[in-house]
């Protein structure tokens, strides 16, 4: 049977950058939010353990209201921009983004564009055809036959399913060489209102790509190489409410409750055990955790539950500090952050990591979770 082998991970960011202090200080200028939430917006971004993100809005930069270009010259940012005006921007920001990461990640791996035989391309904060997809197949030089498959509006988990759709291509196509490319602009569609809920997705959502190049490889030609061995998912359904993504005549809107976290915590020993049992593989077994990063306390619930170590929820924390929750790139971050950390500080011809763990959640509530293996290693429980 042939292996799903991961050649590369490549990330990208729109070329706005602003320290979350600073973020903090733009929010506290809207007029429009009603003053006691404007009073707690220091304390919702202090909470957050967000350093930095990265946004495709150039206006959440400026301090003069009158140079704003995707938002009314006013600090009331009324009238809000409406659905089609932050798809418009969507549509003109997404591609280059898409495209850096496509890029780096072709060029990292062993693949040309040419060899590339399907294309999945991730996104949930916009939409248009001819898509992402499309475009990404001109501008990539990849082949007119190129089979394409979009994944639309689930979420962070959603790369989870993009990383499924590839391993089926591999294991039953052995020239499948898969381009997955997660793309999304979470702040085109922050919106001031007077919940609290708002300020905080506000406080926590930034923009972001990630694409990674799978490829079909025999045992020989994978050795040594990680590669993606299968996954799981449950849906508490008894949660459908606590996480949601809606579109409104302003932009897309998300409902997060506060009990995320509990929730989580309730449903992932289950969840784990299932995910690690086909495997063969135990708690012990895995070298590394990579949890998507929504949020420093979804981070710290799973650390607490699963009992792991500061040092195994590090590369998550990295990834929140120096970019916020970018939804379905995210956990690619995590998992690029992890691997080049591994094979920097592996030794010649010593035993390194055999296995991880990958996880994320959205809407749902989903927990969709993801097994790697190292191929020609025996991995022991």
């Amino acid at each position: 049977m042939p292996y799903t082998v991961v050649e590369s991970i490549a990330t990208a960011n729109p070329p706005m950058e602003r320290t979350q202090e600073e973020a903090a200080a733009f929010m506290e200028r809207i007029e429009s939010l009603p003053r006691t939430i404007r009073n707690r917006i220091r304390h919702i971004y202090d909470q957050t353990a967000i350093d930095r993100r990265h946004s495709c809005i150039a206006d959440y930069g400026k301090s003069d209201a009158s140079s704003f270009d995707f938002f009314p010259g006013n600090w009331s940012l009324k009238p809000a921009p409406s659905t089609a005006d932050r798809n418009k921007k969507y549509r003109e920001a997404v591609l280059p983004l898409a495209e850096d990461a496509a890029t780096r990640a072709l060029q990292q791996s062993s693949c040309s564009g040419k060899e590339i035989t399907h294309l999945i391309t991730v996104s949930c904060t916009g939409f248009f055809a001819p898509g992402i997809d499309i475009e990404l197949v001109k501008r990539l030089g990849l082949s007119p036959s190129t089979q394409r498959t979009m994944i639309g509006f689930m979420g962070c988990y959603a790369a989870f399913n993009a990383l499924r759709v590839a391993h089926s291509f591999c294991v039953s196509q052995p020239s499948a060489r898969v381009l997955v490319v997660c793309a999304e602009l979470c702040t085109l569609h922050f919106q001031v209102d007077d919940s609290l809920e708002s300020a905080v997705v506000n406080a926590l959502f930034s923009d972001g790509a990630a694409a990674t190049v799978l490829s079909s490889r025999t045992a020989e030609e994978a050795r040594g190489a990680w590669s993606y061995a299968g996954g799981h998912v449950v849906l508490d359904g008894d949660s459908m409410e606590h996480m949601t993504w809606d579109v409104g005549d302003t932009g897309f809107t998300m409902g997060l409750s506060s009990r995320v976290p509990a929730v989580i915590a309730e449903n992932l020993p289950e969840f784990m055990e299932d995910l690690l049992r086909p495997h063969d593989l135990c708690h012990e077994g895995v070298d590394f955790w990579a949890i998507h990063p929504g949020g420093r306390a979804i981070v710290e619930k799973a650390r607490d539950t699963l009992q792991l170590s500061p040092e195994d929820v590090e590369p998550s924390l990295r990834v929140l500090r120096e970019h916020g929750n970018m939804s379905s790139p995210t956990i690619l971050f995590v998992l690029k952050e992890i691997l080049e950390h591994r094979r920097d500080r592996e030794t010649p011809g010593a035993r390194g990591a055999q296995a991880g763990v990958a996880m994320a959640f959205g809407p749902g509530l989903t927990l969709e979770g993801a097994v790697f293996r190292r191929v020609g290693e025996s991995v022991a429980n």
